[in-house]
This record gives C-alpha cells, structure tokens and sequence, in this order.
C-alpha cells in the first residue's frame, strides 16, 4: 500500500515537472522589445502639465479663427437663383417644366439683373451651383475610362461607361460615360448698362488635370448624338486637353450642393452696380427637383467664403480654454496628491519584474 502511494506520488512529481518545463520552454526568450520596454515618450499627465497643454492650444487655435474668420467676412459673394424664375408662365407643375426644358425649339433665353451689394475686386470668380444633384453616386463616378481620356491609341476603351459606351450602330463614344454625358450647358453673359462684361474662360480648369488626364490628341467624336441629349455638346476640332468645361466637371463632388468655375472676371465692380445677365436656361434639374444658382464671388488668401473653418478654430480654442480654467479650479479648490512614479511598469528595474 505504501508502496503504491509512493509510486503515485513519484509519478505526479514527475508529470509536474515535465509540465513545467514545457510552460518554460514556451515562454519567449526575454527581451525588451517583447516585453515592451523600449526607450519611449510616456508622459505623466499632471494637472499643470494638462492645464499647459490646453492653454497653448487655446492660444494657437483663437488667432486662427480670428484670421479666417476676418479672412472669409471679407469675400464679397452674390448668389442668384434663377431655375424657376427662368421658366414659361404656364410651366407651373414638374411635368410641364420638363417638357419645357427637353423641347429643343423652345427659346430658353432668359434675363436676370443682380445689384452689387459691396465693390468686388478683380478677379471676380463665376460659379454656377446645383443642388440636390449626387455627382457622388457609385454608378455614376464609375461611368468614365481615363484611359480614353488621356490616349488617343484608346478611343475604342468604353470599359466602364454603361450606359453611354457606344451610339446606336456601335460607334464608340469619346469621351464616353454618364459624367460627360451630362455635362453642365447653361451659358451667361454679362453686362453693366451699355458696357459689356468679358469673362475670361481660360485656365478655369487645374492645370495638372489639362496636362496629365486629358490628353492634347484625343478629340471628342460620336458624343451627343443620341435621342437624348444630356448635357452640353463639344466642339470636335478641339482636344479634350482644351475643353475647360468638361475638365472642371469631370472632377465630380462630393456632396450633392457643389459650387463649379465657370470663368473670372477681371474688372472691378462697385457697390450699387447693376448687372444684366442674359443666360440660356438649358440644364434640365427640373426631373431631379435640383436648383441652379449663378454665383459671383470674390476670393480671400484662404479661399472663397467659408465662415465653418474660422468657426471650428475658434470652437477647439474657446472649448481647450474653458477645460483648462475648469482644471485649474479643480486643482487650486480640491486638489489630489500624486501617486509615486517610480512604481510605475516602465520605471522599473526589469530585473526585478
């Protein structure tokens, strides 16, 4: 009996001992890497090193909303909508303003004066605006070939541009897809009492997309000459590198109001002037209840007028000023002593883990 108990006991001792040395030959070799006690910045967040912290970001932050506030105060902008104000008297429901807009014989010419509300200086950008208009919508991003686009050798590439790939008898279309297919077609002209108003419509396009995405060779062909026509058409002698229009629609938008350059002004304009705009009223927002809008915009060294950048600055700066009176009350009124760091993981000798 004793015998037995002896033996059980010598075998469990020795099961013990092999489970621990297979426990010990599967931990990982030590090293600082593994364990995680490389050199680093590991900062102690005390109370004024946090109060320090905010009070320098509310320092930065404030002057820069300032600046950009002052900044986009300063941009002079005159919108004016003109969808429903350019439309026949007897276009009053949505199919009638449809079948306004799709009737090629019907004159869409169309006449709106705008006042100047402050001088605008030189250059006066022209945008026009839709809105409720997706250019974001996965299918219609999609429907393009930039290879068609760039190289002449890939005129028959119609990959990609469903459903505008090819006319009735099988010819491709260049440039091919939904996005140039509907390619924005209201014009305008301006004038200020006799005098007219040129706009210059050069280099409204970023110079990167006319140099490297649309090629200087490539030349429109079969291009709106379906049924239905979407959008603006193009002249087939000029490259696609010099169709400015198209260059600044195909970059599409993000989000379905988007504002495009149209051209630029380069005359001063003074406060109380008064603008005639002769415009043509083609692009059909009519069937998507979208908006056109014509827009006359000064510009900043930041920009065009954008009031939410100065406003977020200001937010962040006035929000880390607040949090950091908050902290310097609680530590002056009730303050918490702070623990030993030595006993902290890092600052430990390794050695003796």
């Amino acid at each position: 009996m004793n015998h037995a108990n002896n033996t059980g006991a010598t075998s469990s001792s020795g099961s013990g001992d092999a489970a621990n040395q297979r426990r010990t030959s599967r931990r990982p070799k030590y090293s600082k890497f593994t364990q995680q006690e490389l050199p680093a910045c590991k900062p102690i967040l005390t109370p004024k090193w946090v109060i320090s912290v905010f009070t320098i970001i509310g320092v930065i932050f404030i002057p820069i909303g300032v600046a950009s506030l002052l900044a986009s105060r300063d941009v002079v902008e005159v919108v004016d909508r003109y969808d429903n104000a350019c439309l026949p008297s007897n276009a009053t429901n949505k199919d009638a303003k449809i079948a306004y807009i799709q009737n090629r014989d019907t004159d869409k010419n169309c006449t709106r004066t705008i006042t100047i509300t402050k001088d605008m200086n030189q250059p006066i950008y022209v945008y026009y605006q839709l809105d409720n208009f997706y250019q974001n919508h996965r299918r219609y991003v999609k429907s393009r070939n930039d290879q068609q686009l760039r190289d002449k050798s890939k005129a028959n590439e119609t990959d990609y541009c469903d459903p505008e790939k090819t006319t009735a008898d099988g010819k491709p279309i260049v440039p091919c897809g939904l996005i140039a297919w509907s390619l924005f077609n209201d014009t305008y002209s301006f004038a200020r009492g006799s005098e007219n108003i040129t706009v210059n419509r050069k280099h409204i396009s970023w110079k990167s997309d006319r140099d490297h995405k649309f090629g200087s060779d490539v030349f429109p062909s079969n291009f709106q000459n379906g049924t239905l026509i979407g959008g603006k058409t193009l002249d087939p002698n000029v490259s696609l590198s010099q169709q400015e229009d198209l260059i600044v629609w195909m970059r599409t938008a993000a989000l379905p109001t988007f504002r495009k350059l149209w051209g630029k002004i380069e005359k001063d304009l003074k406060a109380n002037d008064v603008i005639t705009i002769n415009l043509e009223n083609n692009y059909n927002t009519y069937e998507f209840n979208g908006k056109k809008k014509l827009v006359l915009s000064t510009a900043s060294w930041l920009g065009g007028k954008n009031d939410f950048l100065g406003l977020a600055y200001l937010s962040v700066g006035g929000l880390c000023f607040f949090l950091a009176l908050l902290f310097t009350l609680l530590y002056l009124i009730k303050p918490r002593k702070l623990g030993d760091p030595s006993y902290l993981s890092w600052n430990r000798n390794p050695a003796g883990r």
